[in-house]
């Protein structure tokens, strides 16, 4: 389905049994609803449950400027006031998870359910190819070798991306979140797998102790897609959290 949101038009997939409370499954990064779908179904004769393509994403429009994480939560909130759908439990992977904290720390949730997602910029250390491309972008004459470099050096998710989402992207990974998380009260269950190389471990365990009602779930082995990686063993998790009767 579309609905224009913000004169946005947005694909969204929105399952209604009639129910109080409605399930809201937020992508991350470069991904679209195909990701959410296979967690989402196992709700469906459980809960109303709403999936969308985030602005810039799968088949929906891009942003004319680049979204803040806080231009993204805002969107949310416009769309299921537009929806009226006013009971949710937020359900968010990697970025789609950066944005559930910070909708939990403005807005009301029943529950809150973050799939590795971050909220804090990760530091890293610059390499000597990357020090060399921000001193050759900024001498007149030499900046084709730095898109060049750019090219090499830049992630996968940034090279991909337009010149909008690229912008985007940058103000995401350092945007820094923590004193917002202390702000969420509704009961909030963290997942995360320990082999995740894009969010490390040390991430849950913080937001654990930032959050206050809130509880981890650790996958040995799993990466970054633990909740894809563990489905089965997650919607047993979530039937509990979330109380699912079977």
């Amino acid at each position: 389905m579309i609905k224009v949101i913000d004169n946005l038009k947005i694909n969204y997939e929105y399952n209604d049994i009639g129910s109080d409370i409605c399930l809201v499954f937020l992508h991350g990064w470069g991904q679209n609803i195909e990701m959410m779908e296979p967690l989402a179904k196992h709700f469906k004769e459980h809960y109303n449950y709403l999936i969308l393509d985030l602005p810039g994403f799968g088949k929906s429009m891009e942003p004319s400027s680049s979204f803040s994480t806080n231009d993204y939560v805002q969107f949310l909130n416009d769309f299921l006031n537009a929806l009226k759908i006013k009971k949710v439990i937020l359900i968010g992977h990697s970025f789609g998870g950066r944005i559930a904290l910070l909708y939990a720390s403005l807005y009301k949730c029943e529950k809150l359910v973050v799939l590795a997602g971050p909220y804090v910029p990760e530091v890293t250390k610059l390499s000597w190819q990357t020090k060399l491309y921000k001193k050759l972008k900024k001498i007149y004459g030499l900046k084709w070798l730095a898109k060049i470099m750019q090219k090499r050096l830049g992630s996968t998710d940034y090279n991909n991306a337009s010149p909008i989402m690229r912008e985007v992207l940058v103000k995401a990974i350092n945007t820094n979140l923590e004193e917002d998380v202390k702000k969420i009260s509704c009961p909030t269950l963290l997942v995360w797998g320990d082999n995740d190389t894009a969010v490390p471990i040390k991430r849950a365990y913080e937001l654990k102790n930032l959050i206050k009602d809130s509880g981890l779930v650790i996958y040995n082995g799993a990466s970054h897609y633990a909740y894809l990686e563990r489905l089965n063993e997650l919607v047993i998790v979530l039937n509990s959290f979330l109380g699912v009767s079977k």
